[in-house]
């Protein structure tokens, strides 16, 4: 078998696609029967479970209500819980998804002997995940085979415990606190090494050598640079992601309110007749009240699709800018493999340089031996030291 890579990186978060609640172009209908489900709960119900007894207690404590928390998740959020990751105003995330790789299509594409045993790797790799992290609650877990390579899909929520306030919170770095990673900024790093090392062993044990992740041609990422740097793309895509669906769904929202706008020539079929009172238009009170609705409902509709209109401008530009950052993160990788490889060939030119001085003075102690064995053998061994005595001489002399 041959040597695998491990791909271990924070994927996007969609439970829609985790789940196939829709079918994309790179994915074989027929082989989806084959996906296992490991665990697969509503977000919601898992926030319920996760927090609703500590906001419980928090609520008790609070003599204002305007300080109490009615739902944990739109206090975070602002919004009913989403098939995709929310992120909050302090950067908080609804869930996470650790999205897990053996091999590539060229060495493990589904259908082969070789995908068979990394998916027997994975589903070892799965079933102890929840008991080696016991603050990640996984609320929804998926190993793909309808697809190009075998990958699994671990959605989770991250539990931290506090002293003060609320005292289970939807809290990443507090978790992995808890769990013995540290609570700093390699916090995440020293995690996915630790999983990394796990699968790693998994794969050893099915008789799967496995490499370090490749930075460029004869130079290797450590787990943590590569994740950093994954970790950064997949973001701004998954954001991408988010802000292309919103607007397509202002765009939906746009054209249904356009056919439910109001038809304003239909108030001329409404029947009028004059007063005797200088000649005043009437209309019955049913026709009054049509028309009054149909006129606040045109006013209505001219607002709403004035907001989507700016909603749909605004996540159109947020796009871009996120393209213009994706764009400019990917030109820093390519600048930083770039830099490490000149790194490299200055070291193995200075190396070059050092072999060569070395061989040449090599030759010369072989050239200096020969000459001397070539005096002696001649009966020149005492004329040969007088001369180098009085060369010496000289030059002290000078």
């Amino acid at each position: 078998m041959n040597i695998k890579s491990i791909s271990m990186c924070e994927g996007k978060g969609s439970l829609s696609h985790n789940n196939r609640e829709f079918t994309a172009r790179n994915i074989d209908s027929s082989r989806t029967p084959n996906n296992i489900v490991f665990v697969q709960q509503a977000l919601s119900d898992a926030y319920h479970q996760l927090f609703d007894e500590a906001v419980e207690k928090y609520n008790a404590r609070q003599k204002r209500n305007d300080r109490k928390i009615h739902n944990y998740f739109e206090h975070l959020f602002n919004r009913l819980p989403s098939k995709s990751v929310i992120t909050g105003t302090n950067k908080q995330k609804s869930f996470y998804e650790h999205l897990v790789y053996i091999g590539t299509r060229k060495d493990t594409a589904v259908g082969t002997p070789d995908a068979e045993i990394t998916t027997e790797c994975l589903r070892e790799y799965m079933e102890d995940f929840q008991q080696r992290n016991p603050n990640l609650y996984v609320f929804n877990a998926v190993l793909h085979l309808d697809e190009s390579t075998p990958h699994l899909h671990i959605n989770y929520i991250p539990v931290g415990h506090f002293t003060r306030g609320l005292e289970v919170r939807n809290a990443k770095n507090k978790a992995l606190e808890e769990m013995g990673f540290g609570n700093d900024a390699k916090s995440n790093d020293r995690w996915r090494r630790s999983e990394w090392d796990i699968l790693k062993n998994i794969c050893n044990a099915h008789d799967i050598e496995i490499s370090e992740p490749k930075k460029s041609r004869g130079y290797s990422y450590t787990v943590e640079e590569y994740g950093e740097h994954q970790d950064r793309i997949n973001a701004l895509n998954a954001e991408i992601e988010r802000l292309t669906a919103e607007r397509d769904e202002a765009v939906a929202e746009f054209e249904k309110v356009s056919r439910k706008k109001v038809k304003l020539a239909e108030i001329d079929s409404v029947e009028t007749g004059k007063t005797v009172f200088g000649g005043k238009v009437t209309v019955s009170q049913e026709d009054w009240d049509n028309v009054s609705d149909l006129a606040k409902k045109e006013v209505a509709s001219q607002k709403q699709t004035k907001k989507l209109r700016k909603e749909r401008d605004e996540a159109v530009q947020e796009r871009d800018k996120l393209k213009t950052q994706l764009a400019a993160v990917s030109s820093e990788l390519s600048e930083y493999k770039k830099k490490e490889e000149n790194k490299r060939y200055f070291s193995r030119e200075k190396q070059n340089a050092e072999a060569q001085r070395i061989k040449r003075e090599e030759q010369l102690s072989r050239d200096l031996q020969k000459a001397r064995a070539f005096i002696s053998a001649c009966g020149l061994s005492e004329d040969f030291a007088r001369y180098r005595y009085n060369k010496t001489r000289s030059t002290e002399l000078e």
